[in-house]
């Protein structure tokens, strides 16, 4: 029988120390072996039904992972294309609330609007700012400069109160944390961060009724029968959140259905224990080293002030953080050992 270690040991080898997946995951074996054989697909000119049956099994595995019907599972590009269809759906003077300083991916289509009223208020506000007027709440499950967790229920339920919308971007979050997204109304997602996919696939669930949207960048995917969709209008949009669907960038599918493959096997709550095991060893040990952490209880993404600079000198002795808003920011996943842990340490000291 396989065990957390036996699978994360075949999958990966990294031939560094890498605590960046904040920024993006490392691919599985698995996954290259997948891609290769995509691009060999096309370079040999064979028909490319498998790679579109991809696509589909990617939607599946994504709506088992966070509980939602596979028909309230849309697919596209970026979580900006999705956040301008739901900006699109707003009427004009419709509040949004967001955290300050969120993730501009998510904010930005609000801005652009124009004609909206977008209201930033702290993280732990959040909840307590809704308010009648407020038409959606958009905001990050965790937050990628710091990665300070979002009391995701009890903003639903203030939402629900009020009776405005919810939008998640837990992109900082599929993946390590378990996530039940039927409970908001759109929860956007990338494939390529705690997912550990290629870049270039983004997923949206929606509500039942569709959350009002409507499909303005709607293509011959987004037909009911995509292949007889191809030429003038598409006559019958599909009836579920397809019908929100990018076009697919088929080797993204190809590498992705691979790696969730693995998040499937090895099981969302393992990987959140075994992340969190890690962040809070880091937590410890840098404290003891004289260094404050901001706060981010249950979360594997640690940030802490003032030691950005060291993120050049890291990478040069082969271990891969970031840098952000000011912070050397770590963030472990299941690949990642307390050797890791203990070598960022013995490098910070």
């Amino acid at each position: 029988m396989e065990t957390f270690e036996s699978l994360v040991r075949a999958e990966f080898a990294p031939e560094n120390t890498f605590l960046n997946t904040a920024s993006n995951g490392l691919l599985p074996a698995r996954t290259l072996t997948a891609l290769d054989r995509a691009a060999r697909m096309r370079a040999k000119g064979v028909p490319l039904g498998p790679l579109y049956e991809d696509v589909e099994a990617v939607r599946a595995s994504f709506a088992r992972l966070t509980g939602v019907p596979v028909e309230r599972v849309a697919t596209g590009g970026s979580v900006a294309e999705f956040g301008g269809l739901i900006a699109a759906s707003l009427p004009a003077g419709a509040e949004v609330l967001t955290p300050e300083a969120d993730f501009a991916s998510l904010v930005n289509p609000f801005h652009m609007r124009g004609d909206l009223k977008v209201r930033a208020v702290p993280l732990e506000r959040l909840a307590e700012s809704v308010r009648p007027e407020t038409a959606l709440v958009a905001f990050s499950a965790a937050q990628s400069a710091d990665g300070r967790v979002a009391d995701l229920a009890r903003v639903r339920e203030a939402a629900r109160a009020h009776g405005a919308r919810t939008y998640v971007d837990a992109s900082q979050a599929a993946g390590w944390l378990p996530l039940d997204a039927g409970a908001y109304d759109y929860v956007a997602v990338v494939g390529y961060k705690w997912l550990l996919g290629p870049h270039g696939v983004v997923f949206l669930t929606v509500p039942e009724d569709l959350g009002g949207l409507t499909p303005l960048l709607a293509g011959w995917v987004a037909g009911e029968v995509p292949f007889d969709s191809c030429y003038g209008p598409v006559t019958e949009l599909a009836r579920s959140a397809r019908r929100f669907d990018i076009a697919p960038s088929l080797f993204g599918y190809a590498g992705l259905r691979a790696s969730l493959e693995l998040v499937e096997e090895i099981g969302v709550d393992a990987v959140h224990a075994h992340d969190l095991a890690l962040a809070d060893r880091f937590r410890a040990g840098v404290a003891a080293l004289g260094h404050e952490p901001l706060p981010s209880p249950g979360s594997p993404i640690v940030s802490v002030p003032g030691l950005d600079h060291l993120q050049p000198r890291l990478a040069e002795a082969g271990i891969q953080v970031s840098d952000r808003a000011g912070n050397l920011r770590a963030s472990f996943h299941l690949y990642n050992t307390e050797a890791d842990v203990d070598r960022l340490l013995e490098a910070l000291s």
